[in-house]
């Protein structure tokens, strides 16, 4: 059978540009195929209906490969294992081995087939809507594909590739998979494909990798403070009733992502009537919306600090390092040779399986020797549950509902929940998959060698050789092995609750979430400056002393206050630090150098303490905190946490040498320089001026990029993102929304650089859920996409 296209000729983009509406009627589904009405909205937002949940993933799979073919073909290469036969071997391409590596075994091992099996009720397995979602996803890529051709696409970096491809639903589900494990497993790949027992005991096979393989980055997993993915990041409000000018909850969403590659955002509104509707964001290549907010509900996510894996210490047995003993008794690891193709041939590596999961190697810190080994637990690499999770998300009706989706479903893989009503409700809730080290199991199993550790990290070195030392499973867990509810903090409240990448203990100051197992996060402890000014930030707004009108908040506020850009590390130690270089005018840089600090101080005395377009010195600020700078003459005080530290250690030498750094690494930048001038991201030939700032700096609009010796900042690596303040009154949702990057990254898009530029003047665009204000919109195109099957 034969699928037919049934959308009009021309494409979204052929419409705007014929300024032409294809259809206006009613999605309708066909029997055995797919069908959606796509609404493109300004700024190339496509609003998507379908009659059922296959033809929505089709409408979904369509357009998302319109905008960002090239992201979601090259992340089917990820999970093909086929990186290192598309991209190649060397120099920046190196980690592509180890990539493929660890996604051959995942292919090999029929990982993502195991998970599709059992009852579909999405716990157990993904259900039936979940399933027709994916699978619409991709037929909706392949029809895009199949009508335009890989030669014909407009996006040259993936034009005419022969790595773009048709895409199957086990591709997808096999990416998914890998997101799902991104802070687990897959953040330790190159440990797990680095392990190997020691030299001279076990022959190498023809083909195969020898020796121990470096493992930087599971090095640096390890030594991590917390347990985040590298990179990513975000802030966050809950506001209810007692926050709000009208009484409806207000969520602001501020997710800090990269700017390119894999891991952008794309903005939609999807709808099943009766059955779904949804307005928010999503990932690239995902199918349903992940940050966003219904009619009654809205929610955000931002990055937890728990720990997504526990280590197992295993002893070997004598003569034997493939090995362990469990109980008193030996049991063998499971080998796996696995081989991939490269353009220099096949490369083949065995990697080794315990009971508990993988064996993963760390360099200087977990090594494998002739005594001892280590695996890792990662419960999230049999999460199955996370694209029902956020379809239940979707459908709740308040704070309530919530919950209930959280506790039963427990799917989050590495994030936290803020979230408001429109009675006026807001949560907070760390309800992450998290690995079940209770305090009594870590009092009991957590070797004296690795206790500090745990207690400065929280990440857990559980004894391997006992069965008591499990992970084991709490009464009301969705699932073995992870924490269950009763363990993970939850905080509802009417005023407001907060995060920023901090642990959970100040959702809220006025009630300090306490007495959670450590692997979760700390408590007691130091908060980032971008912590305390996101709720000084709100503690301002409800004192009316922020300088905007009004005692509560509205999204315009809310966008204001959150693009505000201030920089509070900047209003804690500027005036002592120009003081300090005032009286001593030349200091030590590192390298010894004498550097003369006249003019840095001129910069910083007139700086406005913010991080906008027009602030000057700014970039001096940030590279002084980078450097090291920030650092207070003043302890941390638990009953102080907001305003503890604060003073600048004028007299440690370290802050005049971090200054003298900064000046030096700034060479042939004016210190004095408008920031908009020196950091940009490129669209084409064009340099988009970009606000914001570092944490470091004490940042809460965060940008993170490079600086360019002799010319600035003139690309984001990732920052915020998809940018979100919606209310959920009583007409309906309504606020603002922006994607910072834009919908597309093809450089022939139209939706290329438009909400870039909004972006850069502060801007946004409008909610638009229901049917009145989308049809206000003057940029409204329609068209429909399907296919039925003769």
């Amino acid at each position: 059978m034969r699928p037919r296209r049934l959308a009009a000729a021309a494409t979204a983009v052929g419409l705007v540009a014929a300024g032409l509406t294809a259809t206006t009627g009613p999605a309708a589904a066909h029997s055995g195929g797919y069908s959606a009405l796509i609404q493109r909205a300004s700024y190339g937002v496509p609003h998507i209906t379908a009659q059922d949940f296959a033809g929505l993933g089709y409408g979904v799979g369509y357009v998302q490969a319109e905008d960002n073919i090239c992201i979601i073909a090259e992340s089917m290469v990820t999970a093909r294992a086929q990186r290192s036969r598309w991209f190649g071997t060397t120099g920046d391409a190196a980690a592509n081995v180890t990539s493929d590596l660890f996604q051959q075994k995942v292919i090999d091992d029929r990982v993502v087939e195991r998970l599709l099996t059992g009852p579909r009720d999405g716990v157990h397995s993904p259900s039936n809507e979940v399933r027709d979602q994916i699978r619409g996803f991709a037929a909706g890529y392949n029809a895009y594909l199949r009508h335009t051709g890989a030669a014909h696409l407009t996006d040259p970096a993936c034009a005419g590739k022969p790595w773009v491809r048709p895409i199957t639903e086990l591709d997808l589900w096999r990416a998914h998979w890998t997101n799902m494990a991104r802070a687990g497993s897959a953040a330790l790949a190159d440990g797990i494909v680095a392990a190997a027992p020691p030299a001279g005991t076990a022959p190498a096979r023809p083909g195969e990798l020898t020796g121990q393989l470096p493992a930087p980055e599971a090095a640096a997993v390890v030594a991590a403070p917390d347990g985040a993915p590298a990179g990513v990041g975000s802030n966050a409000y809950g506001l209810g009733r007692d926050a709000t000018a009208s009484g409806a909850g207000i969520v602001l969403a501020n997710p800090h992502f990269p700017w390119d590659g894999p891991d952008r955002f794309y903005r939609m509104h999807l709808k099943v009537p009766g059955r779904y509707d949804v307005e928010g964001a999503a990932l690239v290549g995902d199918p349903l919306i992940e940050i966003g907010h219904n009619g009654r509900v809205a929610w955000s996510h931002t990055v937890s600090t728990a720990r997504r894996f526990a280590f197992h210490q295993l002893t070997l047995a004598p003569g034997d390092p493939t090995s362990y003993v469990y109980d008193g008794k030996p049991r063998k690891m499971t080998a796996r040779t696995v081989t991939v193709q490269t353009p220099g041939g096949p490369v083949s590596r065995t990697l080794y399986d315990t009971h508990f999961g993988p064996v993963v190697v760390v360099p200087g810190a977990f090594d494998w020797t002739t005594d001892t080994a280590y695996a890792i637990s990662d419960p999230n690499a049999a999460n199955n549950r996370a694209l029902d999770g956020w379809l239940a998300m979707g459908r709740a009706k308040s704070v309530a509902d919530l919950r209930t989706v959280l506790d039963r479903r427990q799917f989050l893989p590495w994030v936290n929940v803020i979230a408001a009503d429109s009675d006026g409700k807001a949560l907070y809730a760390d309800h992450s998959v998290v690995p079940r080290v209770t305090d009594n199991l870590a009092a009991a199993c957590i070797p004296a060698a690795w206790r500090d550790l745990y207690a400065g990290s929280g990440q857990a070195i559980l004894d391997g050789s006992r069965s008591a030392c499990e992970l084991g499973r709490d009464p009301d867990a969705a699932v073995p092995g992870i924490l269950g509810p009763a363990h993970l903090p939850t905080l509802v409240r009417s005023d407001y609750v907060t995060n920023s990448n901090d642990s959970y203990w100040l959702a809220n100051p006025a009630q300090p979430l306490e007495g959670f197992p450590r692997i979760i996060g700390n408590e007691r402890t130091e908060r980032s400056l971008r912590t305390r000014l996101g709720v000084h930030q709100v503690r301002q707004r409800l004192a009316g002393t922020d300088g905007l009108p009004g005692t509560r908040f509205t999204p315009a506020n809310l966008w204001s206050v959150t693009l505000g850009n201030r920089a509070y590390g900047g209003e804690l130690v500027r005036d002592d630090l120009v003081k300090s270089c005032t009286a001593h005018p030349v200091a030590t840089a590192s390298d010894g150098t004498r550097v003369d600090l006249t003019a840095a101080c001129a910069a910083l005395r007139g700086w406005d303490l913010r991080v906008d377009l027009d602030s000057r010195g700014a970039h001096l600020f940030t590279e002084f905190a980078r450097a090291g700078g920030m650092r207070f003459a003043d302890p941390f005080d638990p009953a102080a946490p907001l305003t503890t530290p604060g003073r600048l250690a004028v007299d440690d030498p370290a802050v005049r040498t971090a200054l003298a750094d900064a000046v030096q690494l700034l060479d042939g930048i004016p210190l004095d320089a408008r920031l908009g001038d020196i950091q940009t991201e490129p669209r084409g030939t064009e340099r988009i001026p970009i606000h914001g700032g570092w944490p470091e700096a004490g940042v809460f609009n965060m940008t993170i990029n490079l600086l360019e010796p002799g010319v600035g900042y003139p690309k984001v690596v990732h920052g915020t993102s998809f940018l979100m303040a919606v209310e959920l009154g009583r007409n309906g949702p309504s606020g603002r929304q922006i994607l910072t990057y834009s919908q597309s990254a093809n450089p022939n898009s139209p939706w290329y650089a438009d909400q870039t530029r909004l972006y850069s003047g502060k801007g946004a665009d409008t909610i638009k859920f229901t049917e009145r204000q989308l049809k206000a919109d003057p940029n409204l195109v329609t068209y429909r996409v399907g296919e039925r099957r003769d």
